[in-house]
Parts: C-alpha cells; structure tokens; sequence
C-alpha cells in the first residue's frame, strides 16, 4: 500500500530517524513522533493508516497509548517492545494491538509486517450475505453491527475474522487457515493473536462470551461459527 500514512511514536531519538529515513525511502507518508501524548494529538489533527508503537515510554506508556488509539480510531497498530515473552504480546494483544514486534528487528521483518497490517481483506463486504440471528445482525456490505438492538463497533481485524467465519458457517476451520486468511501468509503460526481476537470478539456479540452461542472452539483444530439450521 504505496503512499500509506505512517505514524511512528518512540521516545528513541536515532530509532526514530532510522525508522522515518526507511520507511520514507519505500514510499511512505511518515510522520514521527516521541510519545503517546503527542501520538495521540496527532491523530486528532490527521487520519493515519499504519501506527508503529514502542511499548515503554516516559509519561503514557505505550499500552495506554494503545487502548486510547484503539477507542478513538480504526488505525492499524503493531507494538515495538523489547519483551519477548508471550504474556506480554498477549498484554498488547489485548489492549488492541493487531501485531507485535520484538526489538531489535531487521528492516525486512519490520516492513513484512507493516504490509500485513496495511493488508485489506481478501473477502469483498457484498461477498458475505447479511447475517439475521437470534440478537445478532450483520449487514457486512455497511459494516453494521447489531447486537441486542445496539449498533456495536468492531476494529478492521475483529470484522475480517467475523466475516471469514460467517462465510463458511457450521464448518470447523484449523487455525492456519483462519489466521492466513486474516492476518495473512506470514501469521500461520501466531495462535495467540487469533486465540485472541476470538476472545475480543466473543465479548461484542455474544450474549454470554463464556458460553459462546456462534463462535464454538473445536478443540485441536480450530473454529466453528454455528448458525442453527433454522437460520442457516
């Protein structure tokens, strides 16, 4: 996606400038800066598509950072941090990353995954006919959801997996499958990043997420999306 606007907020100074003069030279619209705070006022002042975010920051950290972008904006975020353990990638998972990526890292590995999350949907909205369930609907040409009669927002990635699944109902789907489609051919194996979604999604449409009514976990293998045969 030539042209996309980046944003990236690193308290690193030379990180910074490496990672502008890089991301630049591939075309690019970057624009940098030191903290959340000032992240966030840039946001207000310009849409962005992309945010690349260091976790730990002085002042507002890059988590709050991150739950504040995630509530205000439909904006790609991967997460840069230093931890490598898998709590942590769960932690930044939660507060609404779409990836995480751990420092140091090639220019390689960093421009992969800023393509995958500058990656569209390969599923057309108008492919997916409208969903009418029992406390659920989902007109996915308008990218409306209803849950309850409320009108629910979903982030890009949450719709893409509801999608996915609604496109191939009453079906066990293995995880690889679920997550190239989503993510993309380079996410095969990032079971947690699916693991979840599913959970954040389950907690938008579901009338009890701890005993899911549509997403069914089919245990070694995947998800199931039910649609009762009445329905289906």
């Amino acid at each position: 996606m030539s042209g996309a606007k980046i944003l990236i907020v690193d308290d690193d100074l030379q990180l910074r400038r490496v990672m502008h003069k890089m991301l630049t030279a591939k075309g690019y619209q970057v624009t940098a800066v030191p903290s959340g705070e000032e992240a966030l006022d840039t946001l207000r002042r310009d849409r962005h598509d992309l945010v690349l975010l260091d976790m730990a920051m002085p002042g507002m950290g890059g988590l709050e950072a991150c739950r504040a972008m995630r509530a205000g904006w439909d904006v790609a975020i991967i997460i840069l941090s230093v931890r490598a353990l898998e709590k942590d990638k769960i932690t930044a998972l939660d507060a609404g990353a779409d990836d995480y990526v751990t420092k140091p890292f090639s220019t390689d590995e960093l421009l992969a995954r800023i393509r995958a999350g500058l990656r569209r949907s390969p599923l057309a909205p108008e492919s997916t006919p409208p969903l009418q369930l029992d406390g659920l609907q989902v007109d996915f040409a308008s990218r409306r959801v209803i849950v309850g009669g409320e009108p629910v927002s979903l982030t890009r990635k949450e719709f893409d997996l509801l999608q996915f699944l609604a496109n191939n109902p009453n079906t066990p789907i293995p995880h690889r499958r679920v997550l190239q489609t989503v993510w993309g051919p380079d996410f095969a194996n990032e079971i947690v990043y699916l693991r979840v979604l599913v959970n954040q999604l389950r907690k938008k449409i579901e009338p009890e997420p701890a005993n899911p009514r549509y997403i069914l976990t089919e245990p070694c293998v995947g998800y199931l999306f039910r649609i009762p045969a009445k329905e289906a």
